[in-house]
């Protein structure tokens, strides 16, 4: 049917009429809806004939929807609904070319969460859990959503970081897991010393310091949280990256900790060198006998005497304290047990060669020991430190701890999306090339259906943590609670569950230590012992005024 013979048929000049006039009885006014482009205006009616094409609900209740005329009128109604289309689509790229174009043509990466007025009508949910940004944060920027919206500067370090991880980190996997499993593990890898002072060399060091924390850039690279945190997901492809750019935990919140409350002989004596790399640290606060997710319950006591502070206490699971590297312990405890709740705890720097601490084991991880630092159980009995070690202050321990663990658990996330990224990639090639039950593993519906849940899952998280990161950077940690304490319990939860489908899809070869599968479940498993609890997310949502206000009662 050419589009001439349609135009003489009169149930298609009846639609055109119907359609173009301005007020028909019985329809409502409006039927004609105008575009603008390029100077020339012009009447868009064919949609409108579409629908006048379409049966009445009174005829179909007459049982006429069945006649001849009703079956010509659908015929002509489809052809109308593919006219349209193909209009749209034509005519829609020739306005498009007519459009000026003042910049290139490209897609924008930037989310401006933060920059765009809060929206105050009621049931309207801001993007932001804090009160507009004022003047000087709006300077900060806007939410970068992806690597392509990075400054050219903070670019560039990252495409080197991905050509570093390329060259040098990937292709060393295999001996570097070979070293964790031989009886020379508890000692460093010379491989990763080597990989250290090339990255040094490549100016890919320290990165992970906040622009906030350091704002003459005196010791990192001057990065913002958000930035930062486009370059840990890199890290965190690779379980060994994040120690070769000393960016590796604990060692990044003790420094941080050290830079932001340290004083200058604290820095002189501890902060140098953990920058420089010739030291590590851990950071001990976990006990055995109490609930230690609540730091309140701590027992371990630091102890004012003769002008030192004695301490006492059992801990376990302190990361990186088996490492012979390991030179400094950042040790919480209680300086007074009869101050309110959050005012008993202080922290002390502690010299790992003073006398009274005994390792007592490694612990292992699902059989994993994670050398050379390992996670030890320790005692401390009458570990004497001279008072100038303590940080900040007496009673001032909940106040430091959260100044460190918030940038800290965004490092986590972005790593733990780093592990989820490279888990993807690994399942996509295995299911592409091997062969199930007569046809390729990735024709079957079950694996495309978990690739496709993990890339969606991958995407919203990333998304949250950007977000909490972005809010840390222009409203401060304080501020940004609420999503931290959500991408602490999202990234853990999410990476576990995408990293064992792509262990499923592996079978038993996911399972062992020839791919990173095995030890990047083992850690998403543990760091959801590192995540807040639900309740406590709950708790933040129900007392945050921000949110749209119900009433009780059925709105009418």
């Amino acid at each position: 049917m050419s589009i001439r013979k349609l135009f003489q048929m009169s149930a298609l000049q009846w639609a055109w009429r119907t359609a173009a006039m301005k007020s028909t009885p019985g329809r409502q006014q409006g039927a004609l809806r105008w575009t603008r482009s390029g100077g020339h205006s012009y009447r868009a009616v064919i949609f409108d004939m579409g629908g006048v094409l379409m049966p009445s609900p009174g005829t179909v209740a007459a049982g006429q929807a069945s006649s001849a005329t009703a079956k010509q009128s659908g015929k002509l109604t489809e052809f109308m609904a593919e006219l349209a289309w193909d209009f749209a689509i034509k005519e829609g790229f020739r306005v498009f070319k007519e459009m000026p174009a003042t910049k290139p043509q490209v897609r924008s990466y930037h989310a401006w969460a933060g920059l765009r007025p809060q929206w105050t009508l009621a049931g309207l949910r801001s993007y932001s859990t804090v009160a507009a940004a004022s003047p000087p944060q709006e300077t900060k920027g806007g939410l970068i959503i992806s690597p392509e919206g990075l400054s050219p500067r903070v670019r560039k370090l990252y495409d080197r970081l991905l050509q570093f991880m390329e060259q040098n980190v990937y292709p060393l996997e295999p001996e570097l897991q070979r070293h964790q499993a031989s009886a020379d593990r508890w000692s460093p890898s010379p491989l990763i010393e080597d990989l250290k002072e090339k990255a040094k060399a490549e100016g890919l060091w320290n990165l992970f310091l906040p622009l906030e924390t350091d704002p003459e850039k005196k010791y990192g690279a001057g990065l913002t949280n958000m930035e930062y945190a486009h370059l840990c997901e890199v890290m965190g492809m690779s379980l060994y990256a994040s120690e070769v750019f000393n960016c590796s935990a604990p060692d990044t919140g003790n420094m941080e900790l050290l830079v932001r409350y340290g004083t200058e002989e604290q820095k002189a004596r501890w902060l140098v060198p953990l920058l420089e790399g010739r030291i590590r640290s851990c950071f001990a606060m976990t006990e055995p006998q109490v609930a230690s997710s609540d730091a309140s319950n701590i027992e371990a006591s630091i102890k004012e005497e003769d002008g030192s502070y004695v301490i006492n206490g059992h801990k376990w699971w302190i990361s990186g304290i088996l490492d012979p590297r390991c030179k400094l312990c950042v040790f919480m405890g209680k300086t007074d047990p009869q101050a309110p709740r959050h005012q008993q705890q202080s922290m002390v720097l502690v010299p790992m060669d003073t006398p009274g601490i005994s390792v007592i084991r490694p612990l292992s991880v699902y059989g994993l020991e994670d050398a050379p630092g390992g996670h030890g159980e320790v005692w401390f009995k009458d570990v004497r430190v001279p008072k100038e070690n303590i940080v900040l202050g007496p009673g001032r321990g909940f106040e430091i701890a959260q100044g460190r663990l918030g940038p800290g658990r965004i490092h986590h996330c972005m790593r733990l999306i780093g592990f989820s990224e490279r888990a993807l990639a690994l399942m996509k090639t295995r299911v592409m090339s091997r062969t199930a039950f007569g046809k390729p593993l990735v024709e079957h519906g079950t694996i495309l259906a978990d690739i496709a849940r993990s890339r969606v899952d991958i995407e919203q998280a990333r998304l949250l943590v950007l977000k909490a990161a972005h809010l840390m950077d222009v409203t401060g940690n304080k501020a940004a609670a609420l999503e931290i304490a959500m991408i602490k319990m999202v990234a853990p939860s999410m990476a576990y569950q995408v990293i064992d489908r792509a262990i499923q899809a592996f079978g038993a070869a996911g399972l062992g230590s020839d791919y990173p599968l095995a030890q990047f479940f083992a850690w998403a498993r543990a760091l959801r012992f590192a995540d807040v609890h639900r309740l406590t997310v709950a708790k933040m949502e129900l007392k945050n005024p921000s949110r749209l206000q119900e009433p009780a009662v059925p709105r009418v």
